[in-house]
């Protein structure tokens, strides 16, 4: 059975779910390593309000007893605190009395940059609501705690996921664009260490680890672009500057330089694997008002200035999965133990070792 994923939940709803299928019986999780990568994504400079409301923390409905996975399907919950303020407002159900707190009017000035007029238009939906609560990056939370669940996976062959912001100008730029009632984005990269060589195939384009990670981190709200290893720079390269010359040592084959980003041919190469994913402003702009055509201030939902290092976290959980899916592709095994002996067995066959940079 492959790994996947498959989340459910609204930004204002009762809360986020996540169920993962496909995991090992037999791997250990920690609820407080879960809960502190929640908590590392409503860090970083720029953020909104709302990170001081929610104090995101892991439940398990399934899938686990005594820390320990099950080979079932794994359900994690993430709880909205602030939906106590949206209770008439995002119910479920057709809500009984009078209208109460939040969400109670229909929402008809759809904002520039975000998914509420395309969703709208895509679902013939009167009240703009419908389309953002789900389209919202509050979403990443559970994104978050399954990539932490692959993290766990992925560290018992040996591999260590780490995103971060690249430029050091975020606090300035932020505050700049604060002080002007802006917003600003940024480039955050996820570096994975210790990635076996074969993860991946040319088989098929829906095979490719690349374009895998590409479509995972082009999924995540407000990015706009992805690139492995060097990505656009080596199209103004020479093929003889571009590509990465094979040695061997008594350790195996290896690379002196990695500007392929450690993938090949759609194939991970046993190098250090890098990506990067540019994130877009949020959006500040006025609007039309789809009731009576007339422009109007778009609605603000409690935004950030900048959730760049946000980005860098969800960014390390995307990658994460992915990686932990072309794992269980290449090594397989309903319980850990047989997934670490195919593992072994890999290497004994191929001539690599893992190295540290």
């Amino acid at each position: 059975m492959g790994l996947e994923l498959v989340t459910a939940g609204e930004s204002h709803g009762p809360a986020l779910v996540a169920i993962v299928t496909g995991l090992p019986a037999g791997l250990t999780l920690e609820k407080a390593t879960i809960d502190a990568d929640l908590h590392r994504r409503q860090q970083g400079y720029g953020r909104s309000p709302r990170q001081q409301i929610e104090q995101d923390e892991v439940e398990v409905l399934a899938g686990l007893r005594h820390g320990r996975t099950l080979g079932t399907p794994l359900a994690l919950v993430v709880r909205n605190r602030d939906h106590a303020n949206w209770d008439w407002g995002m119910s479920p159900w057709p809500p009984e009395g009078e209208p109460t707190g939040k969400g109670t009017k229909a929402v008809t000035l759809p904002r520039p940059g975000h998914a509420d007029l395309a969703g709208a238009l895509k679902y013939g939906l009167a009240d703009v609501r419908d389309a953002l609560e789900r389209a919202s990056a509050r979403h990443t939370a559970v994104i978050v705690a399954a990539g932490a669940v692959a993290k766990a996976l992925l560290r018992e062959i040996g591999v260590e996921v780490e995103g971060r912001v690249l430029g050091g100008d975020l606090e300035p730029r932020v505050d700049e664009a604060r002080a002007e009632r802006d917003t600003v984005g940024g480039i955050v990269e996820v570096r994975a260490r210790g990635v076996p060589p074969g993860l991946g195939s040319y088989a098929t384009k829906e095979d490719r680890l690349d374009a895998r990670l590409a479509a995972t981190l082009m999924g995540t709200q407000a990015v706009k672009g992805v690139e492995i290893g060097e990505g656009f720079e080596l199209a103004g390269k020479r093929g003889s500057q571009a590509h990465d010359e094979i040695f061997r040592d008594e350790r195996g084959l290896y690379r002196e330089t990695n500007h392929a980003g450690g993938i090949e041919g759609g194939i991970s190469n046993g190098e250090e694997l890098v990506v990067r994913a540019a994130m877009k402003p949020l959006p500040t702009l006025a609007s039309v008002d789809l009731q009576t055509g007339e422009p109007a201030q778009a609605l603000v939902e409690r935004s950030d200035t900048a959730a760049v290092e946000a980005l860098a976290v969800v960014a390390e959980g995307c990658v994460a999965f992915e990686l932990a899916r072309a794992a269980r592709e290449k090594f397989g095994g309903d319980a850990l133990g047989d997934l670490l002996a195919a593992y072994r067995t890999y290497l004994e066959r191929i001539d690599w070792q893992p190295r540290t940079r």
